[in-house]
């Protein structure tokens, strides 16, 4: 396997991914109580907007990443930080 990728931003994204799986658990929760569909798709709403920030700060820091790389010629050539770039852009 190659070496670790990790950027300064991935602990706070773990972070906000754990206490998102904690809502999760408890929405989940919520559905064995037979609480009403409002509140659950409420709490729902609440997760998806807590895993779709992680998400976003993961590829705002990668772009940020790649582009000073790019930019500084430090790193990857040009052309596969512009191939990584397109790949990650799909998901925003």
């Amino acid at each position: 396997m190659g070496e670790k990728h990790l950027h300064d931003s991935h602990p706070d994204i773990v972070k906000r991914l754990k206490r998102a799986e904690g809502h999760l658990r408890r929405v989940i929760e919520m559905f064995d109580e037979g609480r009403s569909c409002v509140d659950l798709a409420q709490q729902l709403h609440a997760v998806e907007k807590a895993v779709e920030e992680a998400k976003r700060t993961l590829i705002h820091d990668h772009i940020d990443h790649c582009l000073d790389a790019a930019t500084n010629g430090k790193g990857r050539p040009t052309d596969v930080s512009l191939a990584e770039f397109k790949s990650i852009s799909r998901y925003l």
